[in-house]
């Protein structure tokens, strides 16, 4: 992946075809932002899917590692399917 592009909402708005085909033909993100502020980025398709399955991955990873390390801790380190969704939204929200 090429280094991003950073561009305001109103140039990409004047060019989003050029904006999409630069991120999927030449793999190069565009920052897009707003007031001066950082606000989304223009990646390809396929590189999305990537970073998605990434963190998947890491996530998974990271609830088996509690999971282990619960079950090492005995029954009083045990945590209940509502514990275990109530720290995956704090860890993700």
């Amino acid at each position: 992946m090429s280094e991003p592009v950073v561009e305001s909402m109103a140039e990409v708005r004047s060019h989003l075809a050029d904006v999409i085909d630069r991120a999927r033909r030449d793999e190069t993100p565009t920052i897009i932002t707003r007031r001066g502020k950082e606000e989304a980025v223009v990646i390809d398709i396929a590189e999305y899917r990537h970073l998605k399955e990434m963190e998947e991955a890491a996530e998974d990873a990271w609830l088996s590692r509690l999971a282990a390390e619960s079950e090492a801790e005995g029954r009083e380190g045990s945590v209940s399917l509502e514990e275990m969704a109530a720290i995956l939204r704090e860890h993700h929200g």
